[in-house]
């Protein structure tokens, strides 16, 4: 039987820094949005957003969609930059490095995973206090019909993956698989997914509600990887559904235990 230890245990340790980092960052991250919070028609219209998002990602040529990248890239980490320091001469150091870096010789996959791994969280954080319970479920169950259909029917998730590939953006993980060998990508839309869900649940049940998610999330994607790279019966897969099943999980142990003390 082959499996992987390498993307559940990133997975997890992804998810619990988000919900680390947004503990410590949410007076800041709520009173810049002064306590507003999404309703669900703005979670609808996120959905809708990021699926217009793919499918015009499809048709933009490419140094169009890299350039695009790069000053959306740069915005995020300059804002959470000054967020954190609070000098924007401090906060321009972070966006500045990263351009160069990227335009330069020295742009590996290391440097590429380690950036994608910062757009994700920084996203999730920022978003993260915009959501309510009843939000980011409708929020959670929406996306994961959008992933499906632009996986399945429209296929345009595949083909944007590959445009980012040959770009060399930070907007998939890229990692290898161990002890089998190979590799696997996955969307930094699977992990903003599993942040926010894990936030809810640690803001609802507490710190160890937010650890069990992400634990369980990352166990959905072991499960998940022995099937595809046993059976190989899939090339992409909408893997915001193995994210709501480890959460579901997740969520009934949780729930259980709170009845079970109360």
């Amino acid at each position: 039987m082959q499996f992987d230890i390498v993307l559940p245990s990133i997975v997890t340790l992804i998810t619990v820094s988000i919900v680390w980092l947004y503990t410590r960052f949410e007076v800041k991250i709520k009173s810049l949005f002064e306590e507003k919070e999404f309703q669900i028609r703005d979670a609808v219209f996120l959905v809708v957003s990021m699926g217009t998002i793919v499918t015009i990602i499809v048709f933009v040529p490419q140094r169009a969609l890299q350039i695009l990248f790069l000053v959306a890239y740069s915005f995020v980490l300059f804002l959470f930059t000054y967020i954190a320091v609070e000098k924007w001469f401090l906060a321009v150091l972070p966006p500045i490095f990263f351009v160069g870096l990227y335009l330069s010789g020295f742009w590996n996959i290391i440097f590429l995973n380690v950036f994608a791994i910062i757009f994700a969280i920084l996203i999730s954080i920022y978003l993260g206090g915009l959501f309510s319970w009843k939000t980011v479920l409708v929020f959670a169950g929406l996306i994961t019909i959008m992933d499906f259909i632009q996986v399945f029917i429209t296929r345009f998730m595949g083909t944007a993956a590959g445009k980012f590939i040959d770009l060399r953006l930070p907007v998939l993980l890229q990692v290898p698989t161990f002890p089998r060998q190979g590799g696997i990508l996955l969307g930094l839309g699977d992990i903003f997914l599993a942040g926010l869900l894990a936030i809810q649940i640690e803001l609802k049940y507490g710190r160890k509600a937010g650890a069990i998610s992400a634990v369980l999330t990352g166990f959905a994607f072991f499960i998940f990887e022995i099937a595809i790279l046993n059976f190989e019966f899939a090339g992409f897969f909408p893997a915001t559904l193995v994210v709501l099943f480890g959460w579901l999980a997740a969520f009934g142990i949780v729930y259980v235990r709170a009845r079970h003390q109360s």
